[in-house]
């Protein structure tokens, strides 16, 4: 377990026990040939599409992540209003398909711990997409990282967190830690919280995008390719200001603050 940032307690074989309706195989490898495709795609064009001014890189990077989750037969809704500029977008951690729905909605650098960059092909992608990593087992480098996405968000741009610090099965949820609040207190930026929840066809919860525990990335993608009429909700919440804080005050009280409320937005956890 991580020093810092916990392991959640839920697990494939207690949190994955429902069936949800699948297609036939050979849909299941049409969408797994697709999403490679995509995916290599992606890869190719990276490096050019990196030269481009930051607004033309927006929509293509939105285009990019629509078709990448349509790949995988996922249907994406989109409410509330995408906020622009610099801010910490915090949203509540299901699967790895967080990352390509909220860049589907609000494109943007990424928080990651450092095992994603480690991931075949995607671990390469999120790193020339300019994710900061974050070391989960070496504490002394959280101030650092904490400085790293404050100049993001100084510089205009939005950087995307997800404080539960763990991926969680999406019927439970853990606590916001408040450590990369901090960024956000530091830079006068504001959080925007997004709400992320995943659904069947017919409305029911699911917990199949789930990445959880031991569960492997191969094995978590061929349960979502697997899955009948996915849906994920994005809903992005009003945004919150840094809370004004005096000169001399405790740092810490105001980035729990802002955890706390991002929290309620959020999960609605008070």
């Amino acid at each position: 377990m991580s020093v810092w940032l916990p392991t959640a307690p839920c697990r494939p074989e207690t949190c994955l026990r429902e069936r949800a309706p699948a297609v036939s195989h050979p849909r299941r490898m049409l969408r797994l040939g697709s999403c490679v495709a995509v995916v290599l795609a992606g890869v190719a064009l990276s490096l050019p599409v990196r030269l481009l001014p930051y607004g033309s890189r927006v929509p293509l990077t939105r285009l990019w992540a629509r078709v990448l989750l349509h790949s995988l037969g996922v249907t994406v809704r989109l409410s509330g209003a995408v906020g622009s500029g610099g801010a910490l977008v915090v949203a509540n951690h299901v699967s790895w398909l967080d990352i390509p729905l909220l860049a589907a909605g609000r494109p943007g650098r990424s928080l990651a711990k450092t095992e994603v960059h480690r991931w075949p092909v995607l671990g390469h992608l999120v790193a020339w997409g300019g994710t900061v990593f974050l070391d989960r087992d070496r504490l002394r480098t959280l101030p650092d990282t904490v400085a790293q996405v404050a100049a993001v968000l100084r510089s205009g741009r939005p950087l995307i967190v997800f404080p539960e610090g763990s991926t969680w099965c999406g019927r439970e949820s853990g606590r916001f830690r408040p450590a990369l609040f901090q960024a956000a207190v530091d830079a006068g930026a504001v959080v925007e919280p997004v709400t992320i929840r995943y659904r069947l066809g017919d409305g029911r919860p699911t917990n199949a995008p789930a990445f959880i525990g031991d569960d492997g990335l191969l094995t978590s993608l061929a349960r979502v390719v697997a899955v009948r009429g996915l849906v994920a909700e994005v809903t992005f919440r009003p945004p919150i200001p840094p809370p004004a804080t005096a000169p001399g005050a405790p740092r810490a009280a105001a980035r729990r603050e802002l955890a706390r409320a991002a929290q309620a937005s959020v999960v609605g956890v008070p």
